[in-house]
């Protein structure tokens, strides 16, 4: 087919705006999939994308579309998840597109991904396509919710589409504006292949598979694949697009979206971002990648059977894989033994990481406290970086710490102006402005220390707006923070599971904290158990695990008091020579305590 009869564009909005509905319509309305095959959020394939209704993964599948002017035409749609953790998969996807419709609620308007994805979109010079979403609310809002997006993106009232996704109501419309405002593929400069890998997956029996984008040239089987990042070759079994499975295909042309199958077994072999030319005709110049994404915080996984250390290690990089933004590597901690220091992009990265390790590779773990990554300048002025507190120097070595702060962006109805500004300057955040997208609907811009987010931020920030704000954040650099470095020590020993680094004016509230959580999960033992928080040498905060109590006396029915104080002195002195040898198990959920030290800021 030829590349003007082609369209390549993605769904990007906020969070729960609809935009798994309305891909659900337009495969619906082009009768892409069977009926028995549709569901509702068809393209949210993973079991976990199911239960929580949010969209981890993008999706890309092929529509083929019959248009009034005669002509069929072939859309290659993206799905594209909402949250900002996954941002990174929205930039991969906007990358393989020519256009994108931005959909945004008409009930709830303009919120902080729709900005963010926006402007991600239009420094990708995408063309964007305006759509108010749930029209059929009755709280919709369309005049408001319409001057909101005439502001954001410059575009005319004309311009913007009114639809509803879960009724299809002027989804016919849309059709129309994507064959008539998307552009069709440019020509390509040369007749060398060039594809982009904007996404990857793992199968057992064919391997390492890319998802690509051609940007030039043909490629069909039969071909030898060359990787221009890692110059290995690989003769090309099956190409193909993807109609919710993968279906073989005879070549993949300039414009077309699909996977190539090159017998890859080797998972390092694959790089998202990396170009495929052809042996047969290679090209010179690859394409741009991606903006190599750093992780925000790091948490350590460990295989609770120390035996499964290997296949945790297997799964990591299996999921990775399909996952870009994932760092890991190896580390060993004297409490839980050997496992991987792993980075995400957030809070919710990191959960779903860990979901589906366990769930998918039947892997059972333990995650240690988050850490962000933060910059030590050391006496002699050489600067490290560290994302795990047990990496940090002595303190003699130290001259400053800086931690990472953020650019926050927070949209909200303005009656709860005043409680998140409070918020945020108990987070210890620094007020940049305010803008008015109307009367009732305020934007507040604060810089942030990424620490003071990581826990409850969101939680507290949606109590305080009673559900209505939405939260987006961007890393903007290190900055130096009176940080100190608090120890949990049990029964004397350090812990370094659970060693945090914190503000200065909030350890002791912290250490206090931490040791009465800790104190209500830490079984009692046959001996006492102290729960010490420690800065440096000097001990804030301490907590005892009572032991149980063995009546040793019991068989006494008389005689002399004597008798009976022998026997307590021989408990006593039994009990000591167990305190000295005695080893104190740390459960997981003394791990998950350190994420509510934070609750009463």
């Amino acid at each position: 087919m030829k590349t003007e009869c082609i369209r390549n564009f993605c769904i990007i909005a906020h969070i729960d705006h609809g935009k798994s509905t309305l891909a659900d319509r337009l495969l619906e309305m082009t009768h892409t999939l069977t009926k028995r095959d549709m569901k509702d959020q068809v393209l949210d394939d993973m079991e976990l994308e199911r239960e929580r209704g949010i969209t981890i993964k993008s999706h890309p599948i092929q529509i083929h579309y019959s248009h009034s002017d005669g002509k069929e035409y072939i859309f290659n749609l993206i799905d594209t998840p909402g949250h900002v953790d996954f941002s990174y998969e929205v930039s991969r996807s906007l990358a393989a597109c020519e256009g994108a419709v931005l959909l945004v609620d008409v009930a709830q308007g303009v919120e902080a991904q729709t900005v963010s994805h926006a402007y991600l979109a239009m420094e990708n010079d995408l063309e964007l396509i305006p759509v108010l979403n749930k029209i059929d609310l009755p709280t919709s809002r369309p005049e408001e919710v319409s001057q909101q997006l005439m502001d954001l993106i410059s575009c005319s009232k004309d311009e913007i589409l009114n639809v509803s996704a879960k009724t299809g109501e002027s989804v016919d419309d849309l059709f129309t504006a994507i064959v008539d405002r998307i552009p069709p593929p440019a020509e390509p400069e040369e007749d060398a292949p060039r594809a982009l890998i904007f996404d990857s997956n793992f199968d057992s029996y064919r391997g390492a598979i890319p998802y690509v984008r051609i940007f030039n040239g043909t490629i069909e089987p039969g071909m030898t694949a060359q990787f221009m990042s890692t110059g290995k070759l690989r003769e090309i079994t099956e190409v193909g697009h993807f109609v919710l499975k993968r279906v073989p295909a005879k070549r993949l042309e300039t414009g077309d979206v699909g996977y190539i199958i090159a017998g890859l077994k080797e998972i390092k072999e694959l790089q998202v971002g990396d170009t495929i030319t052809t042996k047969e005709n290679p090209a010179h110049k690859v394409l741009p990648g991606y903006k190599e994404m750093k992780p925000m915080i790091f948490s350590g996984l460990f295989p609770i059977v120390s035996e499964d250390y290997e296949r945790l290690r297997d799964s990591i990089e299996k999921l990775k894989l399909n996952d870009a933004s994932l760092t890991y590597e190896p580390e060993t901690s004297t409490a839980l033994g050997y496992g991987f220091r792993c980075g995400f992009l957030g809070m919710l990265h990191m959960d779903i990481v860990r979901e589906r390790l366990e769930r998918e590779f039947d892997l059972n773990l333990i995650t240690t406290v988050p850490s962000v990554r933060y910059e030590i300048l050391k006496t002699n002025s050489d600067i490290i970086e560290i994302d795990n507190p047990t990496k940090l120097p002595l303190a003699g070595e130290v001259e400053e710490i800086h931690e990472p702060y953020v650019a926050a962006e927070i949209i909200s109805p303005s009656e709860y102006m005043g409680g998140l500004m409070k918020l945020c300057q108990n987070k210890r955040g620094t007020f940049v402005n305010t803008h008015y997208f109307s009367e009732q609907r305020v934007q507040l811009k604060y810089e942030l220390p990424f620490s003071e987010i990581v826990f409850d931020f969101y939680d507290k920030l949606k109590s305080v707006s009673r559900g209505y704000a939405s939260f987006d954040y961007e890393h903007i650099g290190f900055r130096p923070g009176p940080m100190k470095k608090l120890d949990i020590l049990i029964s004397g020993d350090a812990v370094d599971a659970l060693s945090i680094i914190t503000d200065r004016d909030s350890a002791y509230s912290k250490g206090r904290e931490l040791c009465k959580s800790l104190k209500e999960v830490i079984p009692r033992q046959m001996f006492e158990v102290i729960i010490q928080a420690a800065i440096g040498s000097k001990i804030i905060a301490r907590e005892t695990v009572r032991p149980f109590k063995k009546n040793v006396t019991a068989k006494c029915y008389g005689g002399d008091i004597t008798r009976k104080r022998k026997l307590w002195a021989k408990q006593k002195e039994g009990k000591k020579r167990m305190k000295q040898i005695g080893k104190v198990e740390v459960p997981q959920e003394a791990f998950l305590a350190l994420f509510k030290v934070d609750q009463g800021k």
